[in-house]
């Protein structure tokens, strides 16, 4: 039994010693099995939840709203949840209910959380190692200065001091490691996008507020290149990324990817040349796979045309052209990624699990990464609606174990092995 973990006015973490945890799959409240839950992983923040209250169970097995502070009557309880670090599948959302109408739960991924003897645990698993991305390795004391020395060395660069604002601003990783100079950097590169997804983290589509602002300008190729070739050269295990969550869809700005990729492979042939797309635009990603692209990483919500249409709301393209754009990368030996969106209760229904499996027996893909998806699941609900009870991440999980074992599975890009 895990126990209902909530804060009082004060900002403390309590534990319910009466109220059984209840986390959230679709649209109902459930008992989270042990397959579910564990430890609260190193690195993961604990958070409240602003404007909810917590639903736990009661001893005759009745759900019940914690709207008031058991040791403190009259004075309100919040909701707490996790922020899990990059390595880790949330299982369960949180059980939770508005305070009052509007407002709806902010774009992060919330995950539920529970305590038992004297541990809290997360409703979690671990799908990929953790290491490059823990946060202790992140907005350090040295960080500003590292900045400044690299905006100094490139001082005409926009590119880089749209990289420092994330970093400074957003906490962004994959920003920050630019300025590190180590493991998977990115380099955003257009602030247009031919989607209009629900989660969209960097532009006003639905009800939630985007949590960050796009890029708002287009670079040049000689920017591209040689904060490329700085980080291809220079950085451990070294990946530059195209499509951040500072930009819109990269693929929209094939003519100028696609001659920087060829000049930076004429200076290096070290690391890996990333691009993050939707995957559309099958005819402008074919130039940039030929001009030296070593990976590919196409984000799916769902894999059911109507589902997807949905959520990603594409605009001048279908699925069956991400398919396209699949198949040509895995044909030209592209390490091709399915960037999946994750969400409990949706992503493990049976239809969902099925579409995913029909396309990977017929793409055979490198590596599914299951990517927490940031959004309130009422929005979800409200939009597309969670059509049949899910089989459980967990078992998803087993599912595509078992039948794609040549896929695997984790949570972030790896570097290419070239040798």
């Amino acid at each position: 039994m895990y126990y209902v973990m909530y804060s009082n006015e004060n900002g403390e973490w309590m534990e319910h010693p009466d109220l059984a945890m209840l986390g959230r799959s679709g649209n109902s409240w459930v008992i989270p099995e042990q397959s579910e839950m564990i430890p609260l992983p190193s690195g993961s923040s604990l958070v409240n939840i602003p404007g909810y209250f917590p639903v736990g169970l009661e001893n005759d097995n009745q759900a019940m709203c914690l709207n008031s502070d058991p040791g403190c009557p009259g004075k309100r309880a919040g909701v707490v949840a996790a922020l899990l670090p990059q390595g880790f599948t949330r299982t369960l959302l949180p059980a939770c209910i508005p305070r009052a109408q509007g407002g709806g739960i902010p774009l992060l991924g919330y995950t539920a959380v529970g305590f038992r003897g004297d541990k809290v645990y997360a409703a979690a698993v671990q799908s990929d190692r953790h290491h490059s991305w823990h946060p202790r390795y992140y907005n350090t004391e040295q960080l500003s200065q590292r900045i400044h020395r690299m905006l100094r060395r490139f001082p005409h660069n926009r590119i880089l001091r749209q990289l420092a604002k994330c970093s400074l601003q957003y906490g962004c990783f994959t920003a920050q490691n630019m300025f590190y100079q180590r493991w998977e950097a990115g380099i955003p590169s257009t602030p247009a996008c031919n989607a209009n997804c629900l989660g969209c983290i960097s532009e006003q589509h639905g009800e939630a507020d985007s949590p960050q602002h796009r890029l708002g300008f287009v670079p040049t190729v000689d920017e591209i290149v040689e904060l490329g070739v700085n980080h291809l050269k220079n950085a451990p295990r070294a990946i530059i990324s195209f499509g951040q969550g500072c930009e819109g869809e990269p693929s929209l700005n094939a003519d100028l990817i696609a001659p920087a990729i060829g000049r930076m492979r004429l200076q290096t042939p070290g690391g890996t040349i990333n691009i993050n797309s939707h995957g559309g635009n099958h005819k402008q990603l074919q130039k940039i796979f030929k001009a030296g692209l070593d990976a590919i990483r196409v984000t799916i919500f769902s894999l059911v045309e109507e589902n997807y249409n949905l959520y990603h709301r594409p605009q001048n393209y279908k699925l069956g052209q991400v398919f396209n754009s699949i198949k040509a990368a895995l044909d030209q030996n592209i390490q091709v990624s399915l960037n999946l969106l994750v969400l409990p209760g949706f992503t493990d229904q049976p239809q969902e699990v099925e579409a995913l499996l029909g396309f990977l027996e017929e793409n055979p893909v490198d590596m599914i990464q299951m990517r927490n998806l940031n959004i309130d699941p009422d929005v979800i609900d409200q939009h597309m609606g969670f059509k049949s009870a899910g089989i459980g991440i967990t078992s998803m999980i087993a599912t595509l174990q078992r039948e794609a074992p040549a896929v695997r599975l984790g949570s972030y890009t790896h570097e290419v092995d070239k040798y």
